[in-house]
């Protein structure tokens, strides 16, 4: 017999109303078992997640209601169709949810990631893409899969640690504010098979230890550097005060990493069309790349993450290559979590950080191109990914000369170079002279060597 946990109306509306995405999907109870065991299939061989069945839509309006089963015998079929198709089923966690003023019981299943790959009951292979499933069918798809799900993780290491330094740590009391159904942190962290005597899974420490930092040195904490310079071979010299080091639980570190970052940036100013102007990033940019590196990195890895803030551009880099069959092509498009656990539970928490699970890099690069700025770029190192978030303009060079020019009297190569980015002079003096052969400007008269200079050309 499986736990039956009484919730709040709260709770519950949080449930009909859950977003359907990479990690969470929500099934009526007439979904037919066989069905059912294609999306376990597909969220155990991705990175886990949470399905609840008892919840209806209606029609193409998709409004929700709470359906649940009569009784708990009457999910009997599914639990042994999935127990049939996956014997072991040590991927799977049942629960049941009732609240009294709604009808039924909503069968929840926690669905783990696990090294092994699994199939449906038809012998099939599936994975979780957004909030929908891939059949993986062709022998290149599943030798794929198996790659990915053949690297152990390091987030499912033991660390000897004291228990107390986990369930009665702040973090762990703000996560389970917001988890349903409400339990005390030692049964939440052993239903999770996150803790064992004397030890805790690298995942629990990252998680819900105060002072991670300790157990995982070098591995868990944040350094951010500021560089005052454009340049980029750079030195010591060019540093700026001391580098500020982000420590606590992923979740904080995440939030006062990206604070930090603001506070930095907003004492930048850069010469724009209008003179000297702030530099300004999209706070979701720094948010979702920051929240990227954090959960996505290889912990490993003995380097702590870091964050570069220079005069034209910030730059994230986080251990470990890219994971699985995730590309720089493909990165917008895949998911492959390499620490799932992490990922799936730091969902869980209030205002979780990576909020839109699997569109964060998405919503980083729309937000750039909200702003007029140029993409980021994501470059795979030896040991580490690094992505660059540049401060230029989408503007092409020209615009940005005759914006310029629309304010000012004058303009010469070095101020060009600073509003466009541009690094060579020659590259410049060209497209001074493209808009020159459009009749659009003209060279100052008298004005030769360093000090030349071009105007607006009066027609």
């Amino acid at each position: 017999m499986y736990p039956v946990y009484e919730i709040s109306r709260e709770q519950a509306i949080k449930i009909i109303n859950i977003e359907e995405n990479f990690l969470n999907d929500v099934k009526a109870k007439e979904i037919k078992p066989a069905k059912l065991s294609e999306t376990v299939s597909a969220f155990a061989n991705a990175g886990g997640g949470d399905i609840y069945i008892g919840i209806s839509e209606k029609g193409s309006s998709k409004i929700r209601s709470w359906m649940g089963f009569n009784d708990v015998e009457e999910a009997n079929d599914i639990t042994q169709v999935l127990f049939k198709s996956h014997p072991f089923g040590n991927h799977l966690i049942f629960e049941f949810l009732e609240n009294r003023d709604y009808p039924g019981y909503v069968l929840h299943i926690t669905v783990k990631k696990v090294k092994e790959i699994v199939k449906s009951s038809k012998n099939e292979i599936f994975v979780r893409i957004n909030a929908g499933k891939s059949k993986l069918s062709s022998n290149q798809e599943i030798a794929r899969l198996e790659l990915d799900k053949g690297i152990t993780t390091f987030e499912d290491e033991w660390v000897n640690i004291n228990p107390e330094r986990i369930e009665n740590s702040i973090s762990i009391l703000n996560f389970l504010i917001n988890v349903v159904p409400n339990a005390e942190p030692l049964t939440y962290l052993n239903n999770q098979e996150l803790v064992k005597e004397e030890q805790c899974k690298v995942s629990g420490v990252l998680l819900f230890c105060d002072e991670p930092a300790i157990y995982l040195p070098k591995r868990c904490s944040i350094k951010i550097m500021r560089y005052r310079t454009k340049d980029e071979d750079i030195g010591r010299e060019f540093l700026d005060g001391v580098p500020i080091t982000i420590e606590g639980d992923l979740y904080n570190v995440i939030y006062r990493a990206v604070e930090q970052s603001i506070k930095i940036i907003e004492g930048i100013q850069k010469l724009g069309t209008k003179g000297m102007e702030n530099i300004l990033y999209p706070r979701e940019t720094l948010h979702e790349i920051i929240t990227n590196a954090v959960l996505h990195r290889d912990y490993s890895i003995a380097a702590d993450s870091q964050i570069r803030i220079f005069d034209n551009r910030i730059e994230v880099e986080s251990p470990g290559k890219l994971p699985g069959h995730v590309t720089k092509e493909n990165i917008l498009d895949t998911q492959s979590a390499r620490n799932p656990t992490v990922v799936r539970l730091i969902n869980k928490f209030p205002n979780p950080p990576n909020q839109d699970v699997g569109e964060g890099l998405n919503t980083a690069f729309s937000a750039m191109e909200a702003l007029r700025l140029k993409p980021p770029i994501i470059m795979e190192k030896e040991n580490s990914v690094l992505v660059l978030i540049p401060h230029e303009p989408l503007a092409s060079a020209e615009e940005l000369v005759i914006e310029y020019l629309k304010e000012n009297d004058e303009i010469t190569n070095r101020i060009a170079r600073d509003i466009t980015g541009i690094k060579s002079e020659n590259t410049m003096k060209n497209v001074f002279l493209r808009l020159k052969n459009r009749d659009v400007i003209e060279p100052i008269p008298g004005r030769k060597g360093a000090a030349s200079a071009w105007q607006m050309k009066n027609n």
